[in-house]
């Protein structure tokens, strides 16, 4: 019986951590797509020409067909490491690797036997900010997971909150930051900040004429109304 009690308490324990792995490459891609190639955005850092090359890859591969976007991505991967072995305090680079990977999780599908590149995706972000701490971007990829994550993987609430808010004062019209700071706080019960989030990022998203964004607050906002 105690071994039974055993093996349930560990297959509930690697359940959660399945559910948070899967949250984590979810919100990876959030950021991922919120991401911009670094030549085209000045608030973002320049980085090399390689590092550019393997992020704007990994942000094409959306477009491509579905039957080639894994080679894609493994292409994004080795380029991004080519880039931080060339340079490790490119956070481009390591902003590209981060993107590759994440993406690449979510197309392969998070299970156990992706921790490693789990981790891997946190020393990534993690790198990321170390180098540039005002990289928009990465902070509200680190700061939705550590807003949303189970403390068993590393999350954080309050921390999370105060990257996101960092993020929205960085860059205002950051719809993304706003939606994952007021999803965020819906998942902590905070129901009044939450629906204060969504209801700004509803008009960011109008202003700057952002249907698929516009249509996420909207959701949100009749979700937290129920």
């Amino acid at each position: 019986m105690a071994m039974l009690l055993g093996l349930h308490h560990h297959d509930r324990r690697g359940r959660r951590i399945l559910r948070a792995s899967r949250l984590f490459v979810g919100l990876a891609v959030t950021a991922i797509a919120l991401a911009r190639p670094a030549a085209a955005a000045g608030d973002s850092p320049r980085g090399s020409d390689e590092a550019r090359a393997a992020l704007a890859a990994c942000l094409a591969t959306d477009a491509a067909p579905a039957s080639e976007r894994d080679t894609f991505l493994r292409r994004a991967v080795d380029v991004a490491e080519r880039a931080v072995a060339a340079d490790d305090r490119d956070a481009v680079a390591h902003f590209a690797l981060f993107c590759a990977v994440g993406k690449r999780l979510e197309l392969a599908g998070a299970g156990l036997g992706s921790v490693a590149e789990i981790r891997r995706l946190h020393d990534e972000v993690d790198r990321t900010l170390a180098l540039d701490p005002d990289y928009v971007e990465a902070m509200v990829g680190k700061g939705a997971f550590l807003l949303r994550a189970p403390r068993l993987l590393g999350g954080d609430p309050l921390a999370g909150e105060r990257l996101l808010r960092q993020a929205i004062l960085l860059a205002p019209d950051s719809v993304v930051a706003r939606l994952e700071l007021a999803r965020g706080l819906a998942a902590n019960g905070d129901r009044a900040r939450a629906e204060s989030e969504a209801a700004a990022a509803l008009v960011s998203a109008m202003l700057l004429a952002d249907g698929a964004r516009e249509a996420d607050a909207r959701a949100l906002l009749a979700r937290l109304a129920r």
